[in-house]
C-alpha cells in the first residue's frame, strides 16, 4: 500500500469525507445505504434500474471497482447518476473490498481514496463528457448485439417451441386469473412512476397483482397488496414475503431453484416453476394460461437496450413470450409520460371563487331562495325574543 499523505481540503468539488458501505451486488447495497454515505460497488456497465436505486439512496459518492461504462453497449445508468450530481470514481479494482471494511470512514480527493490520511487506491473520475463519448462510440456496436439477440432467439425457439406452439405445463397455482385483469409489476425503468399513473385504473378495475421480485415492495409502498410474487426472491424484503401473497419460485433448466432456500428458512410455502426464461416471462405465462382477460405490465423489458442491461441470454424468451401472449398484453411502460396533470393550486382556488360567485348570484336572483332566507331570519328573531324573556 502506498503511504502518500492525504492533501488538505481546499474546496475541491469532488472531495468527500464519509462512511463507506460495500457490497458487490448493487441491489443489496441500496437496501442499507443511507444518504450522504459512500457507496462502493462492483458493477460492470451500470444499468438504468440500478442507477435509479442508487440515485434514490442519495450517496455522497459512488466508487466502482469495475468499469461503469465499458462501451459494450450504450448503457445510460452512469449518465443518469452523474447528471443527478453524484460523482463516480471508476475502476478502482476489486482489491478495494479487501482494503476496506463496512462502516469505515474514508475520504476521496480527486481520483484518490484515503483512510486516516493514508492513500488506499486510485481510480478514474468519470465526467459527463467522457460518459457521453463512450456511449456514442458504443452505438456503432448495436448492430452486432441485435444479430446476437436474433440468433439467440432462434436457438431458443428450436429448443423451446412450446413457448409459441403448445400449452405450457404449469405448476399448481391457487390464484384465480380467469376473466380478470392482471397487473404485473417488474422492477424496471420508471416502474414506480408508471404504477402511480395507473392509480385510477387500479381503483376502478381492481386487477390481480403479480409482482416480480422487488416489484412486491413497490406495490406495498403504494398501499397495494400483491396476490402473487414470482422470482428468485433475492431482491425482495421480508415484509413483502410475509404479505400473504402466493409465492412462485423461478426454477432453472438445470434443476436449481435458488429462491426456495430463503422461503424454507422462513417457513413459507411456495411453488417451483422450472422455466428457461426470466421471472417476468413466468408471470406473463401464468396469467395468460390461467385465462386472464387482460395483462398489463409495469416496468417490463421491451427494448434492445433493456435486454442488454439485463445481460442475460434468457431475455430472448421474453420476446417469444410476448408473441405468445399477443393481444391480451398491454405494456404500461411510459404511461406516466403520456399524460401529466397540469392542474395547479391557483387553478383550484379560481374554481372555488367562481363557485362562490355563482352561489351568491343564485341567492340574489332567486325569489324562492330569498323567501326561504327571510323565513329563517324571522324564526331566528323569534327565538332570540323568547330567549330574552326567559332571562
Amino acid at each position: 500500500m502506498e503511504t502518500t499523505t492525504q492533501p488538505a481540503r481546499s474546496g475541491v468539488e469532488d472531495y468527500v469525507f464519509a462512511l463507506a458501505r460495500l457490497d458487490k451486488r448493487t441491489k443489496n447495497l441500496v437496501k442499507r445505504l443511507k444518504p450522504g454515505e459512500i457507496a462502493i460497488i462492483d458493477h460492470t456497465d451500470i444499468d438504468r434500474v440500478s442507477a435509479e436505486s442508487l440515485i434514490e439512496s442519495r450517496p455522497a459518492f459512488i466508487i466502482n471497482a469495475a468499469c461503469s461504462v465499458t462501451g459494450k453497449y450504450p448503457n445510460l445508468g452512469p449518465l443518469s447518476i452523474v447528471a443527478s450530481g453524484i460523482n463516480i470514481l471508476d475502476e478502482v479494482g476489486e482489491r478495494i473490498f479487501e482494503l476496506l471494511k463496512e462502516g469505515e470512514t474514508i475520504s476521496i480527493a480527486g481520483n484518490s481514496i484515503f483512510r486516516d490520511g493514508e492513500l488506499i487506491t486510485r481510480g478514474t473520475l468519470l465526467t459527463f463528457e467522457e460518459i457521453e463519448l463512450r456511449i456514442e462510440d458504443s452505438k456503432a456496436r448495436l448492430g452486432k448485439h441485435l444479430g446476437d439477440f436474433a440468433a439467440n432467439t432462434v436457438a431458443l425457439l428450436e429448443t423451446e417451441k412450446e413457448i409459441l406452439l403448445e400449452s405450457v405445463d404449469l405448476p399448481h397455482i391457487q390464484t384465480r386469473f380467469k376473466g380478470k385483469h392482471t397487473l404485473i409489476v417488474v422492477r424496471g425503468h420508471d416502474y414506480k412512476q408508471d404504477l402511480m399513473a395507473l392509480r385510477s385504473y387500479i381503483r376502478e378495475v381492481r386487477p390481480i397483482f403479480v409482482a416480480v421480485d422487488g416489484g412486491a415492495d413497490a406495490l406495498l409502498e403504494m398501499g397495494y397488496k400483491p396476490h402473487m410474487v414470482v422470482g428468485d426472491f433475492d431482491s425482495i424484503s421480508d415484509k413483502a414475503l410475509d404479505s400473504g401473497a402466493e409465492l412462485v419460485v423461478h426454477g432453472y433448466a438445470d434443476g436449481r431453484a435458488p429462491g426456495k432456500a430463503r422461503l424454507e428458512e422462513r417457513g413459507l410455502e411456495s411453488t417451483v416453476f422450472h422455466y428457461p426464461g426470466t421471472s417476468e416471462d413466468i408471470a406473463m405465462l401464468i396469467a395468460y394460461e390461467k385465462g386472464a382477460e387482460l395483462i398489463a405490465v409495469v416496468g417490463g423489458h421491451t427494448s434492445l437496450i433493456e435486454f442488454l442491461d439485463k445481460d442475460r441470454k434468457g431475455m430472448a424468451s421474453t420476446f417469444l413470450v410476448r408473441l405468445r401472449v399477443g393481444g391480451v398484453l398491454v405494456d404500461a411502460k411510459g404511461v406516466s409520460k403520456l399524460y401529466q396533470t397540469r392542474v395547479k393550486a391557483w387553478h383550484l382556488a379560481l374554481m372555488v371563487v367562481a363557485a362562490l360567485v355563482v352561489i351568491i348570484i343564485v341567492i340574489l336572483l332567486s325569489d324562492p331562495v330569498r323567501q326561504f332566507i327571510s323565513v329563517l331570519a324571522m324564526r331566528f328573531q323569534v327565538w332570540l325574543m323568547k330567549l330574552q324573556n326567559l332571562i
